[in-house]
């Protein structure tokens, strides 16, 4: 009796073991996009969606932020790896993962009201180690301010 759950023990440690080395060895490093800007014009109730484009047109991680004063700030988290480990682990794992466009909405509930695209090659620059920052910050503009009627 002891035997056969000694058995059946040893069994899942070895199987979580192995399950977990997966996740132990994984090298690619998780990288960011910081994207920030201003705001001309602001609705009351906007945000700004930052959406991570990667080759071939797929869509990536994307990320929702309040505009707070007229000014904005986020950091978009990605995983560089490209290539799932076979067997062992690293022996065909790539760690080349990056987007090659940002799109920049602005929005206010289901409004659009501005746009922008990036290109990661040209308009950003490597702050630090696995940091993509814009070179200078963008502006979005919301819908043209009207005067009271008096």
């Amino acid at each position: 009796m002891h035997y056969a759950a000694s058995k059946a023990l040893a069994g899942m440690l070895c199987i979580c073991a192995i399950a977990s080395s997966a996740f132990l060895h994984a090298k690619c490093p998780v990288d960011v996009v910081i994207v920030n800007g201003r705001v001309e014009h602001a609705p009351p109730n906007d945000s700004v969606r930052v959406q991570l484009i990667y080759p071939r047109q797929k869509m990536g991680e994307s990320g929702d932020v309040t505009v707070e004063g007229g000014s904005f700030r986020i950091q978009i988290p990605f995983f560089t790896q490209s290539r799932a480990p076979v067997l062992i682990g690293e022996f065909l794992e790539k760690c080349d993962r990056k987007p090659k466009a940002i799109v920049v909405t602005l929005i206010d509930a289901d409004q659009e009201y501005d746009r922008v695209s990036l290109d990661l090659a040209k308009d950003f620059r490597m702050a630090d180690p696995g940091a993509y920052a814009l070179r200078s910050e963008i502006l979005l503009h919301g819908p043209p301010s009207t005067p009271p009627i008096r």
